[in-house]
């Protein structure tokens, strides 16, 4: 049996979420670095997500991505859609899939990200100049 010595988040219910927790949990190679994920209570994601729609730059933003991807092992990719983009829906805002990472949560984080760049346009206007949308082209 493992032991696990700190909480962890609770089980959806059956067939609510797709996260593969038992993969985790019950798999024949159990890595603790592994369950980091499961850290990611309701209180905490709770937390994340007030963090998230609080974060008034681009690089608090990234910062938080990058906090995500350590702890967590979660990429936050934000990025210009494959259209236009004319709002904050045109942006493309995903967490990468993992297991032990709630659907619940892969809904919330993007949309936390959004609520916050509605909030901070400048913030949008930093994402299409960091893809080079705003170009440094040479030629007009």
């Amino acid at each position: 049996m493992l032991q696990i010595d700190f909480p962890i988040r609770k089980e959806c219910p059956p067939g609510a979420c797709d996260c593969k927790r038992e993969l985790l949990l019950d798999g024949p190679q159990v890595d603790m670095a592994g369950l980091a994920i499961l850290r990611l209570t309701k209180e905490e994601e709770k937390r994340l997500i007030q963090r998230i729609e609080a974060a008034e730059s681009y690089e608090e933003l990234q910062r938080i991505g990058l906090r995500l991807q350590q702890n967590l092992g979660v990429a936050l990719k934000i990025a210009p859609g494959d259209n236009e983009v004319r709002t904050v829906m045109g942006l493309q805002i995903e967490l990468s899939m993992r297991p032990g990472l709630c659907r619940k949560t892969r809904e919330a984080v993007p949309a936390a990200v959004r609520r916050c760049l509605k909030k901070n346009p400048a913030i949008i206007y930093a994402i299409l100049d960091a893809h080079d949308l705003f170009g440094s082209s040479e030629a007009m």
